[in-house]
């Protein structure tokens, strides 16, 4: 893979989640949150009960930083924070129901975006775009989880 294919991916997946996320918003009709809330959310979501210490390693992030996150989070009525009962200077973190419920509607509308734009796709673009679902999925795990940046020229091997 070239520097060249890497930064048009890197584009393209961009500006998808940018573009995505920005009309999800319009039609939900709620102020976007920043990517790092989001990012908490998220987590949140998959992983509820997580403490914030364990979030933070999640997120290759400061445990201030995700704390200052969490704290705003519970301000705005998304998260709430629970003591851990066997461990009481553990606080586990849940989605408030107006999270789940502001999830749930970002979501829909994000996949009803999707599905409008892949509709004006040809029937080939289409499905290169499905066939390529797992892939991308893989990719994001990989990309989640922290470790040292590597060049590209190392990190990844030609394309063939």
């Amino acid at each position: 893979m070239t520097e060249q294919t890497l930064g048009d991916l890197s584009m393209a997946l961009g500006d998808l989640h940018r573009v995505l996320r920005r009309k999800a918003n319009l039609w939900v009709g709620t102020v976007a949150l920043p990517d790092a809330q989001v990012e908490v959310l998220r987590l949140v979501q998959r992983q509820p009960g997580i403490s914030v210490r364990e979030a933070a390693e999640r997120l290759g992030t400061a445990a201030n930083t995700v704390s200052t996150l969490v704290g705003e989070l519970t301000s705005a009525g998304l998260l709430s924070r629970e003591r851990d009962p066997a461990d009481r200077r553990t606080v586990r973190l849940d989605l408030t129901d107006a999270a789940r419920e502001r999830i749930a509607a970002y979501a829909q509308h994000r996949r009803d975006l999707l599905a409008a734009a892949l509709a004006e796709l040809d029937v080939d673009d289409r499905e290169q775009l499905l066939a390529a679902v797992p892939a991308l999925s893989r990719l994001a795990d990989h990309a989640t989880t922290p470790r040292r940046a590597e060049p590209a020229s190392r990190a990844c091997p030609p394309v063939r």
